[in-house]
């Protein structure tokens, strides 16, 4: 594609001036500092799955310059990415500082899943977090193959929450969680049945599935859309869509 496009020459000065194997002081600094990052994970047949983590900061553990660690919280219960790494290894992940730097670091490697007790019996200086909805289930570390910067051009800058502004950590309460924002239960009910269920291969690694219309009929497809947006257009007239304050306090 860098032939194709005729970009080969930038890649390469990138590669050469951009690109480590490792995570040098500055990136571990950095990745110190986040509360948050994206998570990019596939099945051992490709079947892609992106997913979003937070928690405070250096909850992302920086073990050294060329291991990081995680911890894997309650969450829903489908742990997609945790199955797509039991089948294929390789994962990116991307973080953003949204507040300060405003800057972005890919970090790209393998993975493996470790147990809470015998990664702190390695590492001792682990991080320990006292709210129940923070508390590992276990870890995933990960061995650094590649760490490049993500360019600050189209980054926005966010303002954080107010101090003290309360996070219902490992609630069950769906109302908290979002509830049926997108209108999928309310789809289930009128259908009679579950959405969408994930196919035999995605339901033995864990992964969703993956959205599908509500029928093969493309005219019933546009009808779905339809009626999420005019959900969406109906909840921002009524005032109901909360403006965004920030991650964490």
């Amino acid at each position: 594609m860098q032939r194709r496009l005729g970009t080969a020459d930038r890649a390469d000065r990138f590669y050469d001036e951009q690109m480590l194997d490792h995570l040098n002081e500055r990136m571990r600094e950095f990745i110190g500092r986040q509360e948050m990052f994206f998570l990019a994970t596939a099945d051992r047949h490709g079947e892609c799955d992106n997913s979003f983590r937070a928690g405070p900061p250096g909850f992302l553990h920086v073990i050294d310059e060329r291991t990081l660690v995680y911890p894997e919280y309650r969450g829903n219960g489908v742990h997609a990415s945790l199955g797509n790494i039991q089948e294929n290894p390789h994962l990116g992940i991307l973080l953003v500082d949204f507040f300060q730097a405003r800057i972005g670091l890919h970090v790209n490697g393998r993975a493996e899943v470790v147990e809470d007790a015998e990664l702190r019996s390695v590492h001792p200086d682990l991080p320990s977090d006292s709210v129940p909805g923070r508390r590992a289930l276990v870890w995933v570390r990960v061995t650094v193959e590649e760490a490049y910067i993500h360019c600050a051009k189209h980054i926005p800058h966010l303002q954080r929450a107010p101090r003290g502004t309360p996070r219902d950590w490992g609630t069950d309460d769906q109302r908290r969680k979002g509830g049926d924002f997108f209108g999928v239960a309310e789809e289930a009910r009128r259908r009679g049945g579950p959405a969408v269920r994930p196919s035999r291969e995605r339901a033995h690694t864990g992964g969703p599935g993956g959205p599908v219309p509500p029928s093969d009929d493309p005219a019933a497809w546009r009808a779905h859309a339809e009626r999420l947006l005019a959900k969406a257009r109906q909840r921002r007239e009524e005032g109901e869509r909360t403006p965004f304050r920030g991650w964490f306090g």
